[in-house]
């Protein structure tokens, strides 16, 4: 009999609010390696790596198409209370959270650290920041 191999963070939810570079990197890595990766876009456009060409592929970015693979997408209006309610939803069944927006935004919207934690306790919260 030949044992299954399972991947290494096979059964891992993370609720990805990351865009361009080290976020989507990060998550990819983690996606890669098994993790259920749910990415959070703007309904408006989306990641703006959605737009970055050449080159393209059936009309998408390869660069988005590459840092995003393995991930589902999902298009919500972080702004608005029916955003806000899903996206704690999502972050009660997860186990991870990583964002890379500036430091005040998520709290604008009651999706920061001190606002997750209060649905799931145990929830781990990775800030990246490209400015410290």
């Amino acid at each position: 009999m030949v044992p299954v191999m399972t991947a290494p963070l096979a059964g891992v939810k993370i609720l990805d609010f990351t865009r361009v570079l080290a976020g989507p990197y990060l998550t990819m890595v983690l996606a890669d390696l098994g993790a259920d990766v749910i990415k959070i876009e703007n309904p408006n456009g989306g990641d703006d790596t959605r737009s970055y060409r050449p080159p393209e592929k059936g009309g998408e970015s390869a660069y988005f198409l590459s840092v995003n693979r393995n991930k589902q997408s999902l298009a919500l209006d972080i702004r608005t209370p029916e955003g806000q309610d899903i996206c704690r939803e999502i972050a009660r069944q997860s186990d991870i959270v990583v964002q890379n927006f500036r430091a005040d935004v998520l709290g604008r919207y009651g999706l920061d650290y001190e606002s997750l934690r209060a649905v799931n306790p145990k929830l781990i919260y990775a800030s990246i920041s490209g400015y410290g």
